[in-house]
């Protein structure tokens, strides 16, 4: 019976998306901007004894131990045979690891996964097993065969079904598993169709729990939203232990993945790939893919040292200046920030006299690259100079600098590992900004402290 001292406990409610915590129904979380993600908890009993309700101690799974006690050689990284791909996740694939990898449609994680679990199967004496929701098994084997990814070892479902799938985890006993995707399988303890978040969270669940308990490596393959972002509930990312983004433009061979988040190593690592007719291929020295043929130097092109993740990668900047016809110029970009261009267009009018007002300019990158970090602004400017000018910078000129509104050329992080890259791989002379530390002995670097004097050294080096 109830008494004036206790009180009917009060639902609780919660995002279902990042977990929020509201006193009432809410039609959008107030935290995340989800709309019809909030719904009721069960509410926590109270009770009116100080003191009462607490919860009992209970025995541990197993005792706690000094943590240098710990054995750590049954969690060592294995190689998933993708040096790329190891790379990125740290040295490899850990045992009970569960990573998780989004991408576009069609970007080529399908590809890419298929390979992985052949150089699996291929070099390990348990099998990989390669789930796949969105396909047949027939497809699945013709792209196998197309990619040479055919293995005795390399097994294959085409399941939908959560129970399916853990019935043929039981029956393969995989050292690995792969399933595509997770956003098409359907736990059927949880309410509503496939790819919702109720679904997708109990799926995500499950497959974790069980890697935890056999200690199977798990890769999820993840859609993505128009913005970019991972499908479903933002507790997704919290459950797994790997986060990759797989990208790539469509007219580009080249594909990148990048580390969003990892437990077992750092997330700024990037992996760069190559996607061809007969698979994908990675490649440890891209830097080829971003630059032309430098035999014959054209005006309106610099060369710039980029860093992706700790990777330094050799970009070129190209630009066109043209005599416009209408009353307002046009300016086209492409594989480059479009503001900060518009910022480095002003800058090069206001402080390097250089007039840009009357003319059409037409920006981007060589290879498909996306280039959006400020170390390339002093490059942009000077693409843009050399072409207004009809001037070629040197083919063994590498420039490197963030260019600032007083048109100061400000230091950049990491310049001796950028011009060891560039010196690597022919680069004999740097424009760079001042006190920029030691740099290689092969490359004579200028050191230019503001816009106006990197545009003086760009007309001694072309009179050169």
């Amino acid at each position: 019976m109830a008494t004036k001292n206790t009180r009917a406990p009060r639902p609780r409610h919660r995002c279902a998306e990042c977990g929020h915590e509201v006193a009432k129904w809410l039609g959008r979380c107030p935290e995340c901007q989800a709309w019809g993600s909030i719904g009721e908890m069960p509410a926590a009993r109270t009770s009116g004894v100080s003191g009462a309700g607490r919860l009992a101690a209970g025995a541990p799974s197993t005792p706690a131990r000094p943590i240098v006690e710990v054995d750590i050689e049954s969690s060592r990284a294995r190689p998933s045979g993708v040096p790329e791909l190891d790379r990125v996740l740290g040295g490899g694939l850990v045992p009970g690891a569960v990573v998780l990898l989004a991408g576009e449609p069609g970007v080529g994680k399908s590809t890419l996964l298929l390979e992985v679990a052949h150089q699996w199967a291929a070099s390990s004496d348990e099998p990989a097993l390669y789930v796949t929701g969105e396909e047949s098994a027939g497809q699945v084997r013709l792209r196998a065969e197309r990619t040479g990814s055919l293995h005795q070892r390399l097994y294959l479902g085409a399941e939908s079904d959560l129970s399916a799938v853990l019935g043929h985890v039981d029956a393969v006993r995989p050292g690995l598993l792969i399933v595509d995707s997770v956003q098409t399988m359907q736990s059927p303890e949880a309410d509503g169709g496939p790819g919702g978040m109720t679904q997708v969270r109990a799926v995500t669940v499950a497959l974790t729990a069980m890697a935890k308990e056999r200690g199977v490596p798990v890769v999820l393959v993840g859609h993505v939203t128009k913005d970019g972002s991972v499908a479903g509930p933002r507790v997704l990312e919290h459950l797994v232990d790997v986060v990759l983004h797989f990208e790539g433009d469509r007219h580009s061979t080249l594909r990148m993945i990048r580390g969003v988040k990892n437990r077992f190593g750092a997330a700024d690592e990037v992996g760069c790939f190559e996607l061809r007719d007969d698979g994908i291929v990675g490649l440890p020295d891209p830097s080829g893919l971003f630059l032309s043929d430098r035999e014959v130097t054209v005006p309106g092109t610099a060369v710039t040292v980029v860093v992706e993740g700790k990777r330094p990668l050799l970009a070129e900047v190209q630009a066109l200046v043209a005599a416009s016809t209408l009353a307002t110029p046009r300016r086209a970009v492409s594989g480059l920030d479009s503001a900060r261009v518009s910022m480095i267009l002003a800058v090069l009018e206001r402080r390097g006299r250089v007039r840009l007002g009357d003319a059409d300019v037409f920006t981007a990158t060589v290879g498909g690259m996306k280039v959006t970090e400020p170390a390339a602004d002093l490059a942009l400017a000077l693409a843009v100079a050399s072409a207004k000018a009809d001037v070629a910078l040197p083919s063994d000129l590498v420039v490197l600098g963030e260019v600032g509104l007083a048109g100061e050329v400000r230091r950049v992080t990491g310049l001796g590992r950028r011009l060891a890259e560039a010196g690597r791989l022919g680069f004999r002379r740097a424009l760079v900004p001042p006190d920029s530390g030691r740099v290689p002995e092969d490359v004579v670097v200028t050191e230019v402290p503001h816009l106006g004097a990197a545009l003086a050294a760009l007309r001694d080096l072309a009179q050169s």
